[in-house]
């Protein structure tokens, strides 16, 4: 299992969603550093990958067996 780190942005991020929200992503990448396996696709015009988990995204990076979080947000707001 890879271990999953927040850069201290994404922990800001993190804190202000609801907690049933991140109940929800938190299990699902778990489940994604477990296995590798997700609704994931790689960014094109950024470095990383995102990681769907409804209306949630969740942007992170590889290092190694290492996922960095770099963001978590809506879809709506996530991009910009």
């Amino acid at each position: 299992m890879r271990s999953i780190v927040f850069t201290p942005a994404a922990t800001r991020q993190w804190t202000k969603l609801p907690k049933a929200t991140r109940t929800r992503i938190r299990t699902r990448l778990e489940a994604y550093a477990a296995t590798g396996h997700g609704d994931v696709k790689v960014l094109r015009g950024r470095a990383g990958a995102r990681l769907r988990v409804g209306d949630w995204r969740i942007i992170f990076d590889h290092d190694g067996d290492t996922i960095v979080v770099v963001a978590v947000g809506h879809r709506r707001d996530i991009y910009d």
